[in-house]
């Protein structure tokens, strides 16, 4: 059974941190999200997925970067993936990645200060 990304819509517009209290439902809505960064591994990978030409990048071109396994550059994947940091798509017998800008610009609004 596989984890759906959290509906972020409801988070859409964040005061930042500094200004005022975090409502319940957004702070839920983000949580799964900077629980997810908090590994140097998904946040190096978000990062290039993030800023891949194109706007997309595939694993093949992830993988090399890391001195890691196959299946541990995928699991780090799909928790980026449940957390709704990124979107995927099966071109063949390879993934390609690309990051939902959408809740990017949200957890940026929720730090700005």
């Amino acid at each position: 059974m596989s984890k759906q990304a959290p509906d972020l819509t409801a988070a859409l517009c964040c005061a930042p941190l500094t200004q005022r209290r975090v409502p319940t439902g957004t702070a839920a809505a983000l949580a799964p999200a900077f629980k997810a960064l908090g590994d140097p591994v998904r946040l190096q990978l978000l990062s290039m997925i993030a800023s891949a030409e194109g706007d997309e990048i595939c694993v093949c071109d992830l993988t090399p970067a890391f001195d890691l396994t196959g299946p541990t550059i995928s699991h780090h994947l799909r928790v980026l993936r449940e957390a709704g940091l990124v979107d995927a798509e099966r071109r063949g017998t390879w993934v390609w990645y690309r990051a939902r800008s959408s809740t990017l610009r949200q957890l940026a609004a929720l730090l700005a200060s």
